[in-house]
């Protein structure tokens, strides 16, 4: 499929990639996720599973629609050097894939290696590690220069993290990406203008706001796309409030993910190309910005400014 010039962004290591993609989250209890959790990782990668089902439906229905692509995520347990690799390999088999677009590392906070992605003691606390983050991103380098991914790329990380990254003597590809949270709510202007300044794209993730699990989100929390001003823009534009949450980001330059296992949504999703917010708009919703995150950690790196 040809992809339409607003549709795409090109990486700074010449690759391109689309400007919306498909999330595919869902909170589960951590027992499930240790039941399967052969698939939540099966790319060593992806912080979450589906029902099968679900998920074949609705990653088809996003294939139809235009969504192009494939990213993975290295999960917290797989950063030590000897891991990564062997992860990037293991989604390659499961998916049956020669290459993956695009690996990024899920988060600067490493979990205990090991098969177990949520290893505790014996109080239920995770139980950290601490590789060097600069190792890890030396290996995927690797797994680069071998053509298992094409492009390589960072998540949750804060400014300081990323400038670790940047600043190695020995680094040879800068990342791509930086995957954050990002919403009308957390709009995090400070954080792209930093990453703009070296070439690097922020990926919004939670875009929509965020699933109600209470595992993860304050109960007392606004539902982003029951936003009166939001809900009252896009009844204006004669958009969905998600279609007005989503081109607000993408006018922005930013890469946004949304979640959605019902066809209808994950076709209104990608129906924001055919429309402009004014200026006078943008800075409407500009003005919503709380600075608040619906994704609760009492880990570094969230305690930074950005």
């Amino acid at each position: 499929m040809e992809l339409r010039e607003d549709s795409y962004v090109t990486l700074n290591d010449g690759h391109k990639m689309p400007v919306i993609g498909f999330g595919t989250y869902a909170p589960l209890q951590v027992s499930e996720c240790m039941e399967y959790g052969g698939k939540m990782v099966s790319c060593r990668v992806v912080v979450s599973v589906l029902p099968k089902s679900l998920a074949e439906e609705g990653v088809k229905v996003a294939l139809e629609v235009g969504y192009l692509n494939v990213l993975f995520q290295l999960w917290s347990t797989f950063q030590a050097p000897d891991k990564v690799r062997p992860a990037v390999e293991k989604s390659l088999q499961d998916l049956q894939l020669d290459y993956i677009d695009l690996f990024i590392i899920h988060s600067p906070i490493e979990l205990k290696p090991g098969d177990n992605p949520f290893p505790v003691d014996e109080n239920g606390k995770l139980i950290y590690h601490n590789t060097d983050i600069r190792e890890t991103w030396k290996a995927l380098e690797e797994c680069k220069d071998a053509g298992l991914v094409r492009s390589i790329g960072v998540s949750n990380f804060n400014k300081s993290q990323v400038e670790l990254i940047l600043n190695n003597p020995e680094l040879k590809y800068k990342p791509v990406c930086n995957q954050v949270e990002c919403h009308i709510y957390l709009n995090q202007s400070k954080l792209q203008e930093f990453l703009k300044s070296h070439d690097i794209v922020l990926v919004g993730y939670s875009v929509l706001g965020s699933s109600r699990d209470e595992k993860w989100i304050d109960q007392n929390s606004p539902v982003l796309l029951e936003d009166p001003v939001l809900k009252s823009l896009a009844e204006k534009l004669g958009r969905t409030p998600a279609q007005v949450a989503m081109r607000f980001l993408l006018q922005r330059g930013i890469v946004v993910l949304a979640k959605s296992f019902t066809p209808a949504r994950i076709k209104q999703n990608f129906q924001v190309f055919d429309f402009q917010l004014s200026e006078d708009e943008m800075k409407t919703l500009e003005g919503l910005n709380k600075n608040m995150r619906y994704i609760r950690s009492s880990q570094y790196p969230f305690h930074d400014e950005y």
